[in-house]
C-alpha cells in the first residue's frame, strides 16, 4: 500500500488513527502491530511471513545476547551476534541477490557453453533492506549495552513493523523510541505538528515527485542513438528532483505519522543537495542509513584508526556495501564504488576539511558537489551499464538537437512549471528547512502552513484521486 494513495489515504489511514485513539492506553500497541501487519499483507501478501520471520529471529538473538551480557558469556555473546548476522544476511542475500548471482551464473555458463542454471526468479519482499537493518541494530545494540532488551515480542514486533516507516524508513534504533513503545502521549501540539509533516511529504511526493517523473522516465527510457545533449541534461535534472522530493517526501509522511502516534523518529534528510561537499552529502542524505554503516560497518572494520590506507579501504567497502543494499546490479555497485572514490578523493586532497567563506567560493562548492551526485545518480537510474554509458555519452556531446518526441511530451507546461520551481531548491540558502517554517510563530509559519497544508495537500489529493500518482522510489530496496 502506497502512502499517496486513495486506499491509504481515504481509508486505511482514517480508520487505523481513529481505532488507535478509541482503544485505551494499553491496547495501543496491539492495534498499532495488527494496522502494520494488514498494511504489510495489503502489498506483499503471503511474504508477510518473511517479515514475521525476521520479527522473532532476531528477537531470539537480542535475548541471546542479554543474557550473554548479563551473565559475562562472551562465548555467548558472540554466537548470539554471529547467528543474527548470518541469518539475516541469508534471508537478505536470497530474496534480494539470489536472481542476480544466478544470472552472473547464467551469463558465464552462456559464453562458455557450461550451461545455465534453470530459475524462476525471487519476489523481493517489499522493504526488506530496511526491516533487516533495523533489526539488526537492536542486536548489536542490545549486545553492546546501546539498547535495553525489548520487554515483549509485542513490543518488538511494533518496533521492526510500525508501518509509517516498515517499508521505506527511516531506519530507526530501538534505543530511540524503546521509552515511547512502554509509554507515550499524543497532546495536540504534536498531532497538529506530525499532521503538517504528512501533508509536506505528501506534496513532495504527490506534486512535485511525480510531476518531474515523466520527464526523467522519458529521457532514460530513450535509445543512446535519439538522446540528445539538452534531452539527457533535462532529463537528469528531473531524476536529481525526482528522488530526492520522492524519497525525502516519504521520510516526512513517515516522521510526520509517527508524531501522530507519539513516536519521534529521526530525521533522515537535512538540504543534502547544498553540501560542499561529497562528504556532507551523506551527512545529509539518507542519514539514517548512513549512521547505520557508519556505527555497524566502518567503525568495526577500524574506521580511520589504522591509517590512511586501511581508512580509504573501509571507505571503499563501506561504499561498496551501500551500493549492494540498494540493488543487485552492476550499475548499484559502480554508483557505491563512484561515491567511495569521491570520498577517498577528498580525504587526499583536503576537500573535506575546507571551509567556504566568500560567495563565489560557496557557489563553487555547491555546484561542484552537485555536478558530481548528478554523475552518480545516472548509475543509480539508468537500467544497465550499457545504457549509463550512453547516458554518459549524451551528456558530455554537445549539440543543436531539440528534444526527442517522447521528451518533449513528457515536459508538459506543468511538468515544467514544476521542475523550474523545484530547482529552487538547488540554490536556497543551506538554513532553510522546510519542516522549520511550518513550526514558526508569525507571518512566515503562517503562511507556510497555507500553502503547504490549505493549498498544496488538497492539490495533492485531487491528484490522487485522478490517479497521477507512483510508487515510492525506495520501495525497491
Amino acid at each position: 500500500m502506497v502512502f499517496s494513495s486513495i486506499e491509504f489515504l481515504i481509508f486505511f489511514l482514517p480508520a487505523a488513527i481513529g481505532l488507535y485513539f478509541l482503544v485505551p492506553v494499553a491496547a495501543r500497541n496491539a492495534v498499532l502491530l495488527v494496522a502494520s501487519v494488514l498494511f504489510y499483507v495489503w502489498g506483499s501478501g503471503a511474504l508477510v511471513l518473511i517479515l514475521i520471520a525476521s520479527i522473532v529471529l532476531n528477537f531470539a538473538c537480542g535475548a541471546v545476547v542479554a543474557r550473554a551480557r548479563t551473565s559475562g558469556d562472551r562465548r555467548l555473546k558472540i554466537a548470539g551476534i554471529a547467528g543474527a548476522v548470518a541469518a539475516n544476511l541469508a534471508i537478505l542475500g536470497y530474496f534480494k541477490y539470489a536472481n542476480f548471482i544466478v544470472a552472473q551464473f547464467n551469463d558465464v555458463g552462456t559464453m562458455t557453453g557450461l550451461g545455465t542454471i534453470a530459475w524462476d526468479g525471487v519476489i523481493l519482499p517489499i522493504g526488506i533492506s530496511f526491516y533487516t537493518f533495523q533489526a539488526m541494530s537492536y542486536v548489536f545494540d542490545v549486545a553492546r549495552g546501546a539498547a535495553r532488551p525489548a520487554r515483549s515480542l509485542v513490543d518488538f514486533a511494533l518496533y521492526v513493523s510500525m508501518f509509517p516507516q516498515l517499508v521505506a524508513g527511516p531506519i530507526v534504533r530501538y534505543a530511540t523510541i524503546a521509552e515511547a513503545l512502554v509509554e507515550r502521549r499524543t497532546r495536540f501540539d504534536d498531532f497538529a505538528e506530525g499532521a503538517q509533516r504528512f501533508a509536506l511529504g505528501l506534496v513532495k511526493k504527490v506534486v512535485i515527485a511525480d510531476s518531474v517523473a515523466p520527464i526523467a522516465d522519458a529521457a532514460f527510457a530513450t535509445s543512446s542513438g535519439d538522446l540528445t545533449f539538452s534531452a539527457a541534461w533535462i532529463g537528469l535534472v528531473a531524476y536529481t528532483i525526482q528522488i530526492y522530493f520522492d524519497f525525502s517526501g516519504y521520510s516526512d509522511m513517515a516522521i510526520g505519522l509517527g508524531r501522530i502516534l507519539g513516536f519521534r523518529f529521526p530525521e533522515n534528510f537535512d538540504r543534502p543537495y547544498s553540501a560542499h561537499s561529497i562528504t556532507e552529502f551523506w551527512r545529509r542524505w539518507h542519514m539514517s542509513l548512513s549512521s547505520w554503516f557508519r556505527d555497524y560497518l566502518y567503525i568495526p572494520l577500524g574506521g580511520n584508526r589504522g591509517g590512511a590506507l586501511l581508512t580509504y579501504a573501509n571507505l571503499w567497502i563501506v561504499f561498496l556495501v551501500t551500493g549492494l543494499w540498494h540493488g543487485a546490479a552492476w550499475t548499484f555497485v559502480l554508483w557505491g564504488a563512484w561515491h567511495g572514490l569521491l570520498l577517498v578523493a577528498e580525504r587526499l586532497t583536503g576537500w573535506r576539511e575546507r571551509t567556504f567563506q566568500t560567495l563565489p567560493a560557496v557557489i563553487g562548492a555547491r555546484a561542484l558537489t552537485l555536478l558530481l551526485v548528478m554523475a552518480g545518480w545516472v548509475l543509480f537510474r539508468a537500467p544497465d551499464l550499457g545504457a549509463a554509458l550512453g547516458y554518459y555519452a549524451a551528456l558530455a556531446t554537445p549539440d543543436m538537437a531539440g528534444l526527442p518526441d517522447a521528451v518533449a511530451q513528457a515536459a508538459t507546461n506543468r511538468a515544467s512549471t514544476v521542475l523550474a520551481l523545484a530547482a529552487l531548491v538547488f540554490v536556497l540558502p543551506r538554513a532553510f528547512r522546510m519542516p522549520d517554517v511550518l513550526l514558526r510563530d508569525g507571518i512566515a509559519g503562517l503562511a507556510g502552513r497555507v500553502l503547504v497544508v490549505g493549498v498544496g495537500y488538497y492539490y495533492a489529493l485531487t491528484l490522487v484521486i485522478a490517479g497521477a500518482f507512483t510508487s515510492f522510489i525506495y520501495f525497491q530496496f
